[in-house]
């Protein structure tokens, strides 16, 4: 049985966190995962996560459906799909440490690559690769929102292009997780309570909608100068607990 203290705790981490991406598209997911991870196993986090930004995403997606770059998204959808294949060939379960340091290093390294190696997200095979590399990131460490945000922070794209494109990618991309990791969760460490869900997708959804006003009235020049801020400053927590972990077990 969910206990108060702890719906009331994941429901404001959910909507801080819901929040934070409805406004920059980015980052609430890696905060969410490492909160998870510090209560749960890898599976039941990765689940949990997975509901949680499905709503969130999906919510952001419809809110800005307008401003989606479909073709970016049909790209990014066949990356995907065969790193599912890939993975559930291969079924590899990584450790939180494992987890951690991912989601601190992917964005560092997105940001750190030259304007010349990077691909041009609105060409059908880049955006396929892009699908395929954030899938992967996907099923090790739970997000890849920061190697995607990365990319689409160097991609001189509107605020309202980025945000909804980026929603309903990540929508699938989280889907294609809980495809993955729910057919791993079945014992009793792993089990996901029907209430946690439930107070996951209700509040991503609040989340998401607090955030709109507050884009509506946000330059192109801040948020992309917000976005690569909060991306160096999460990568670095992350990765000195990932490597603590790693260290101390």
């Amino acid at each position: 049985m969910l206990s108060v203290p702890l719906a009331l705790g994941l429901a404001a981490s959910i909507v801080a966190t819901s929040f934070l991406s409805g406004l920059f598209g980015m980052a609430g997911g890696m905060v969410l995962m490492g909160l998870l991870l510090l209560f749960m196993p890898v599976p039941a986090a990765m689940v949990l996560h997975g509901i949680t930004q499905v709503a969130s995403n999906g919510a952001r997606a419809w809110l800005w459906r307008e401003h989606i770059i479909w073709k970016l998204f049909i790209g990014y959808m066949a990356g995907a799909v065969a790193a599912l294949a890939l993975f559930a060939a291969i079924q590899f379960i990584p450790s939180k440490a494992v987890v951690l340091i991912f989601i601190g290093l992917a964005p560092l390294m997105a940001l750190a690559m030259p304007d010349r190696l990077m691909p041009n997200l609105l060409k059908p095979t880049h955006a396929a690769a892009c699908g395929f590399v954030c899938t992967v990131l996907q099923l090790l460490a739970g997000v890849s929102g920061p190697i995607f945000d990365a990319f689409f922070v160097k991609s001189g794209m509107g605020r309202k292009a980025q945000v909804s494109t980026k929603a309903v990618a990540q929508t699938f991309g989280h889907f294609v997780k809980l495809v993955y990791f729910g057919g791993i969760v079945v014992s009793d460490e792993n089990y996901v309570a029907p209430e946690l869900m439930v107070v996951a997708v209700a509040t991503a959804i609040v989340g998401t909608w607090l955030s709109r006003r507050v884009l509506e009235g946000m330059s192109d020049a801040n948020f992309r100068a917000w976005s690569q801020r909060i991306i160096v400053t999460i990568s670095v927590v992350y990765l000195s607990q990932g490597f603590y972990l790693a260290v101390v077990g």
